[in-house]
Formats: C-alpha cells, sequence, structure tokens
C-alpha cells in the first residue's frame, strides 16, 4: 500500500518545526524530508541541506527535486527520494510553502494539506524571540500570515497558540484518514 504526502504550511512562527520534530519523535515511522535551501545551514533554524545556487540549479537540471519553488529571494527543493518513501507505504511530510501548493497538487493528486497556524500575537511574539529579524520583516511576515490555500486541496488546520503537546496531538490526528 502506498503511503501519503501532507505538504505542512503556515505563517513564520506558527510552529510548523517545532511540530514536525515533535511528531517524528512520537511516531518514528514517518518520513520528515529534509529540505533542500539556498542558504548557509549556519543560517539555523529548521534541519535543511544549504546549497548555493549553482549547486541547486544543478540539481534541479539533474531531476533531483519532486517539488521546487522561491520563496522570500530563496529556493527550495524537495528531493525526488519523497517518491520512494511513498512507495514504501510511509506517510512523507515536508515544511511547504502556501504558495507552491497549486503545482504540489498537479504533481501529487493525492496531497494533503495541513495548516499550521496561530494567532497574531503568538505569531508576533515567536518571531520577535528568533532575533533574526526587523520589526519591519515581522510586520510583512504578519501581512502574509492570512493568505488563502488554493481551492480544492484537503485542507486540515492545527492551532498552535497553547501548550506544545496539544497542537501535536492535533497534528497527528490530523494525519489519519477522514471519517466518512
Amino acid at each position: 500500500m502506498a503511503g501519503r504526502l501532507f505538504a505542512v504550511v503556515g505563517p513564520s512562527g506558527a510552529g510548523k518545526d517545532t511540530i514536525l520534530a515533535a511528531a517524528k519523535a512520537a511516531r518514528p515511522d514517518l518520513h520528515v524530508v529534509r529540505r533542500v535551501i539556498t542558504r548557509p545551514e549556519s543560517a539555523g533554524g529548521e534541519p535543511f541541506e544549504g546549497v548555493t545556487p549553482q549547486e541547486f540549479a544543478a540539481r534541479k537540471a539533474s531531476g533531483g527535486f519532486a517539488l521546487d519553488w522561491e520563496a522570500h529571494g530563496l529556493r527550495y527543493g524537495i528531493p525526488v527520494t519523497i517518491e520512494r518513501a511513498i512507495a514504501e507505504g510511509r506517510h512523507v511530510l515536508f515544511n511547504g510553502s502556501r504558495a507552491m501548493l497549486g503545482r504540489a497538487w498537479e504533481v501529487f493528486p493525492s496531497l494533503s494539506v495541513i495548516h499550521v497556524t496561530a494567532s497574531v500575537p503568538v505569531l508576533a511574539d515567536r518571531l520577535a524571540a528568533r532575533g533574526r529579524e526587523s520589526r519591519e520583516d515581522i510586520a510583512r511576515r504578519l501581512a502574509r500570515a492570512s493568505y488563502d490555500i488554493p481551492y480544492g486541496l484537503p485542507i486540515r488546520v492545527v492551532e498552535n497558540n497553547g501548550a506544545l503537546q496539544d497542537a501535536v496531538a492535533a497534528f497527528l490526528a490530523a494525519l489519519q484518514p477522514e471519517r466518512v
């Protein structure tokens, strides 16, 4: 039986990477994708593979990505190895961008989306605590926090305003097939 593919999306500061890591700890059978990004790994944040723009372009040209997109001046890639993990029957989860979901759905018609979100005050506090962005950058991120997800995709929403264990429980529940 083939596995399922989940795009995990949401505004900056919603806790996507924190929830993904906690879900993986609770469910080691999950395959959480390590994205390829055109920024140095020393920039911190999520676990990712940092590459130069030239390396990214070469990998894309050789068919190394199942999905790729540009956001915030960076290139992001999901390695083609996800196809093998899906074929092995694993649930595959990747941190995506809402803007690339239409293309992802074209490539993977069975894609499911988990939208992790939080209230604006919680997002603002989390972004400020990172210490990586100016007040103006944070304001721009918060302004983007509410834009719509492409119509037609199956979406489940996970609110991450309170205790992490509550958000992780809701996230793990969102991985289950809907009951009709």
